[in-house]
């Protein structure tokens, strides 16, 4: 399919509702309202086009935008050109997910993932945290700096709770990604959990809820999950 054709395609799959509901979390036009669900059947148009995807990026449709991210090889891609992805995910879904998910699985994650995670602009930082989180999910622990991410796990205890608003749910979210891929951390990622207790977030006008860290590492052992890796974080 050609880009106009994709275009036309998710304008054809948006929705009022899901484009109200988008709106709620922080959505900006244009954006044509199509679920993640429909996106992903698309992507089999999408995913040997390496330039399409990257034209659907830079179209600055939100929808167009996760696409992209769903569809691209992370391999292939030119780490000038991830950091422009973050620079233009404006809202959570493309800073988290799709820039995130796909740093993480790029030749560049840990690189760009502490680079971000340093920035004062609020979705740059949260792309690293979150890169760096899924990152973890991913990788073997015998490649992971333990040091480096015990270091951080501090930081989130002594910081977490003065930072940028959307900031303090992806450092949530790291600790929960350490206490469930990283085995030898596990113990140390719960004594975090237990100590910052509960993470304000104002979510907005939506139904969307910050999860207690205790209780999400806490399922995951009763699943006996702990440390079993992911193949891909992009989702």
């Amino acid at each position: 399919m050609t880009y106009e054709e994709i275009m036309q395609k998710l304008e054809e799959l948006g929705s009022e509702q899901t484009k109200r509901t988008f709106s709620n979390h922080g959505v900006k036009e244009p954006c044509f309202g199509v679920k993640v669900g429909d996106l992903k059947k698309l992507v089999k148009y999408v995913k040997k086009d390496h330039e399409l995807a990257l034209r659907l990026y830079d179209s600055g449709n939100s929808d167009a935008m996760y696409l992209a991210g769903l569809s691209i090889n992370p391999k292939q891609m030119k780490k000038e050109t991830i950091q422009e992805w973050a620079r233009k995910a404006y809202w959570y879904m493309l800073a988290e997910y799709t820039v995130a998910g796909v740093a993480a699985e790029s030749e560049y994650a840990l690189e760009l993932a502490k680079e971000w995670m340093k920035s004062e602009e609020e979705m740059i930082a949260v792309c690293g945290w979150s890169t760096y989180a899924n990152y973890l999910s991913i990788t073997p622990d015998e490649l992971l700096d333990i040091a480096e991410i015990r270091s951080l796990l501090n930081q989130i205890k002594e910081t977490i709770h003065e930072e940028r608003n959307r900031v303090r749910y992806v450092m949530n979210g790291f600790v929960i990604s350490v206490g469930s891929f990283v085995k030898e951390l596990t113990e140390e990622a719960k004594q975090v959990a237990d100590f910052i207790g509960k993470v304000y977030v104002d979510v907005g006008n939506t139904a969307c809820k910050v999860p207690l860290a205790t209780d999400y590492i806490k399922k995951v052992e009763l699943k006996d999950r702990i440390g079993k890796k992911k193949k891909t974080c992009i989702c």
